[in-house]
């Protein structure tokens, strides 16, 4: 069990430090190849969303229904789904994300205040978001290693940008590539903190019941992701067909994955 844990930790940790990749882009590239973003996050969002319908909700189905009955437990999975997406819903609602929302970098208007205090919200939003995703990274490699470093890429290639939106206004208010890279490292770090907090909270009472609910809420979580973040993110980058060919490619490539593993 140790090594599971220590395993699953690793690889959250991993994906949330994906933010630091995309602040080192986002201050030592002088131009960004908008197609290549675009279909990485399209390439996420494929990968998640078939994940999530056809792996992580299943799982949360067969435990539930190994508990419960098969009826029941399938209530319970989908009541589940959309519970997690109501949760994650709730989060985004109240806490806006400025994902995506770079603007105009050569708009000498800008001031440094508004621009660093901008850098700071995102860093806060996206570090707020940040603690489901890790749960659901932990989680899902906690009790199946192979899905879990799945997950765990997708969700490292959606904070990426993420890293990019949050440096990039701090870099251009303060100069620093430092506080840039700092304020972006430590919204990633949300994440494992978020897998820990959950796992320490939930330790004492798992069971089939327990890891069916929360692969369940898990599904509904990521596939909220992908509809909500990263797609529209994708199409903002890119308006070119870039961002469907990447989500049937990660769709095809996680679907071969899985198989080669049955």
């Amino acid at each position: 069990m140790n090594s599971n844990v220590m395993f699953a930790l690793s690889l959250t940790i991993m994906a949330g430090l994906a933010t630091g990749v995309g602040s080192v882009i986002a201050v030592f590239a002088k131009t960004t190849n908008t197609k290549f973003l675009a279909g990485s996050l399209g390439f996420s969002a494929g990968v998640m969303l078939y994940v999530s319908m056809i792996e992580i909700f299943q799982k949360s189905r067969t435990y539930l229904s190994a508990a419960m009955g098969d009826k029941i437990g399938y209530y319970i999975a989908v009541a589940a789904f959309f519970g997690g997406i109501l949760f994650i819903g709730l989060i985004d609602y109240f806490v806006p994300s400025a994902e995506g929302d770079i603007g105009n970098l050569n708009d000498k208007d800008n001031r440094s205040i508004a621009l660093k205090r901008m850098g700071f919200m995102t860093a806060l939003a996206i570090g707020i978001h940040n603690f489901p995703e890790g749960l659901a990274t932990f989680t899902s490699a906690l009790k199946d290693p192979h899905l879990g470093i799945a997950i765990a890429v997708a969700i490292a290639i959606h904070n990426i940008p993420e890293g990019i939106a949050t440096s990039v206004p701090i870099y251009y208010s303060s100069g620093s590539r430092k506080k840039a890279f700092l304020v972006s490292f430590f919204s990633g770090i949300t994440e494992p903190l978020g897998a820990i907090i959950g796992f320490l909270i939930l330790r004492p009472f798992f069971n089939d019941t327990i890891f069916g609910i929360l692969f369940g809420a898990i599904a509904g979580i990521m596939v909220f992701i992908s509809i909500e973040e990263l797609l529209p993110m994708a199409r903002e980058y890119e308006k070119s067909k870039v961002t469907i060919i990447g989500t049937i490619l990660g769709m095809g490539i996680i679907a071969l994955s899985l198989l080669l593993f049955i």
